[in-house]
């Protein structure tokens, strides 16, 4: 980048010094080149990249999952509730109905499944709406 120590504006963007008189673009490459001189008097010297070694490459580590549960109460209505899903998941309309309904039919349903900073936020928006939500590991 430019503005980084032992980097040129030049070698950030891509060119290459002059070659038999010319200037070049290459392709940016991620190692930084060497100049070495040419045999026999009068060569300019010529640009060698220099090989990198290689790392595998870690893949990120995925979160682990939390189930985000509503919890019926006798205080809301169902308009209340549905609403209140379908501003706060990304659940269609009648996926928020047959939610909303479980939750009033068997106490609890189970929105959705994120990792655990996403569901202690829904927690927390769901609780504006004054609904009952808590989150568990999701141990399946």
């Amino acid at each position: 980048m430019p503005g980084e120590a032992g980097v040129s504006l030049g070698e950030a963007l891509g060119f290459v010094p002059e070659v038999n008189g010319s200037s070049i673009m290459s392709e940016k490459s991620t190692s930084q080149p060497t100049i070495e001189p040419l045999s026999g008097s009068g060569a300019r010297p010529t640009v060698a990249p220099v090989k990198s070694p290689t790392r595998p490459r870690r893949r990120p580590r995925q979160l682990p999952p939390y189930k985000v549960l509503l919890h019926n109460d006798d205080v809301n209505s169902f308009e209340h509730v549905i609403l209140a899903i379908l501003k706060l998941t990304g659940l269609e309309a009648q996926q928020a109905i047959l939610k909303t309904l479980e939750a009033h039919e068997t106490g609890v349903s189970l929105l959705l499944v994120t990792h655990k900073e996403r569901a202690e936020l829904y927690v927390e928006q769901f609780a504006t709406y004054q609904l009952g939500v808590t989150i568990e590991p999701d141990g399946t």
